[in-house]
């Protein structure tokens, strides 16, 4: 039963931003489930193609990097992956920045950059990607769209980042509103809403050894997330385990959030 119910045989899956952090996590988790094939994009094309290098190791990869801040990139990754299959089982919509500056001092431009790749884009690319989301689905056969949140959705510590919380608060919103509309097409729509993980937003928290101990102390769990730690609540939401479950938040956070 076990093997069954966390199997991804035979899925096909996209992931953004799957190029380093939670997204490669994802996508090796997804492979290393018996996934059929992997698509990754990353804004910068060598980092892409060299993490699906590196990720095929575990199974079928393909790079398609894009710039998924840009609307016609959208199209086009939608375009290349209707190209080479007729459906979609599984989205991850990992892709995401913040911006830090001082209250008086934050720009609109910061806020705006946030807004629109933490939140616009993911819409957009669920919206574009839902023929071949849909197609070939049944009650016993969904799809699954995962949308990467954060605890700074839920709790209020913005440390600068104004436009970051908000934008992750959307997001849980968002996978709210797209579960009930998309559940009749037997898609299902969830959110992983991590704390602490190792990837490049946070290196300069990681990096600081003193820094990177304090949090690690106020954390109930006394650690920062790892890569087991997404996968294997991903590789639930995308496997028969998560079959009946749409529309949640789920905060994987050592109990950051408590």
């Amino acid at each position: 039963m076990l093997e069954r119910l966390f199997s991804m045989q035979g899925k096909i899956c996209l992931v953004t931003g799957g190029s380093r952090g939670l997204g490669f996590s994802l996508a090796q988790g997804f492979l290393e489930a018996g996934a059929a094939r992997v698509y990754i994009t990353a804004r910068k094309p060598e980092p892409c193609e060299q993490a699906a290098r590196e990720l095929s190791r575990y199974g079928e990869c393909i790079a398609l990097p894009g710039d998924m801040s840009d609307m016609s990139s959208i199209q086009a990754l939608v375009d290349t992956v209707a190209e080479q299959c007729d459906q979609l089982d599984v989205l991850v919509n990992n892709a995401g920045t913040a911006w830090g500056a001082p209250f008086g001092q934050f720009p609109e431009s910061g806020w705006d950059k946030v807004m629109d790749l933490n939140v616009r884009s993911p819409f957009f690319l669920t919206q574009a990607l839902h023929a071949l989301l849909k197609q070939g689905k049944s009650p016993e056969n969904t799809a699954s769209v995962v949308n990467i949140g954060s605890i700074a959705g839920i709790v209020g510590d913005p440390i600068g980042a104004y436009s970051y919380g908000p934008s992750k608060a959307a997001m849980h919103q968002m996978t709210r509103n797209l579960a009930h509309d998309l559940a009749e097409h037997h898609i299902r729509v969830n959110a992983i809403a991590p704390g602490r993980f190792f990837s490049k937003m946070t290196e300069s928290v990681s990096q600081d050894q003193a820094t990177y101990e304090a949090e690690c102390a106020e954390i109930p769990l006394h650690r920062w997330g790892t890569a087991d730690d997404i996968a294997g609540l991903g590789i639930m939401l995308c496997s028969r385990a998560g079959a009946y479950v749409t529309g949640q938040i789920f905060v994987v956070d050592g109990g950051s959030s408590l």
